[in-house]
């Protein structure tokens, strides 16, 4: 298994290139970008602009292996407003082409939400109608996937949707595509479950995978605190990622703190619960 640190993980407004150098620096093989409405990887981003990101990186030496995004909390796939579900779409083909060229091969995409506690006035959704629009967007996205042979990975979040394991499998396994899967965060099912019965049952259908902890005491959004802080199992969450026989990158995406130290100091604590 390969270690990757996410970009929201810097201080906020560090460049690209510096955030590659600092990563690098500290050990990871690879870097999660994310796009955003602006910025370095935007949604207005040309060509020419990614093709120079993926040059720093391979001059650098680090690795791109996927495309996050928080896009999708404001434009949501299940949204009962059709002009916001076909902008998340949009967004979606606009990510997929993006990973391309930078040589990603996984794009993480919140598959929507019932509701979003942690957002003031957020939308909510009958949970069905949710499902229905989610479903209905993957099953047209996954061909735009299998064009560019890039990966959707549904990451599990705090949305009140695709609540277990059990279900999420079902959703995936009804878009029937290799290219969708899930994105699994370790951390986010915590607060109400446990992340290794979560990576065994959705075994092969994992592309990538977030690490981070949680301290269940909190019980909220400020919950999440650096890793071997907090309740998560790590020694039964390698053991069921090895039983799958899961190989590719770990991603920490970490709550960022001035100067950066807290990328050196997630690299040391995922070493310590890789056992490496």
């Amino acid at each position: 298994m390969k270690k990757g640190i996410n970009i929201w993980s810097f201080e906020t407004g560090t460049p690209i290139a510096k955030c590659m150098e600092i990563a690098k620096k500290a050990g990871f093989l690879g870097i999660e970008l994310a796009l955003s409405e602006n910025g370095e990887v935007s949604l207005d981003s040309s060509e020419k602009e990614l093709y120079k990101i993926k040059k720093i990186a391979d001059e650098i030496g680090i690795e791109l292996p996927s495309i996050a995004s928080g896009l999708y909390w404001k434009y949501s796939l299940t949204s009962e407003n059709k002009a916001t579900r076909e902008k998340a779409k949009s967004i979606i083909k606009t990510q997929l082409n993006s990973a391309a060229i930078l040589g990603a091969d996984t794009i993480l995409v919140v598959p929507g939400a019932v509701g979003v506690d942690f957002i003031p006035n957020c939308e909510v959704v009958s949970y069905d109608r949710a499902y229905d629009y989610a479903l209905e967007g993957l099953n047209e996205l996954k061909y735009e996937a299998e064009k560019v042979k890039v990966n959707i990975a549904i990451e599990n979040v705090w949305n009140k949707f695709l609540l277990s394991p059990l279900e999420t499998r079902e959703f995936i396994d009804k878009i029937n595509s290799e290219y969708v899967g899930s994105y699994f965060d370790i951390g986010n099912v915590v607060y109400n479950g446990y992340p290794e019965q979560w990576i065994r049952i959705l075994g092969s259908r994992i592309k990538k995978v977030h690490i981070k902890d949680f301290r269940k005491s909190i019980g909220n959004i400020s919950g999440f605190v650096d890793l071997l802080s907090g309740d998560v199992n790590f020694k039964e969450v390698i053991k069921s990622l090895n039983e799958i026989e899961y190989q590719g990158y770990i991603t920490a995406e970490m709550n960022s703190n001035p100067g950066n130290q807290i990328i050196f100091t997630t690299y040391s604590n995922m070493g310590a619960i890789m056992n490496e």
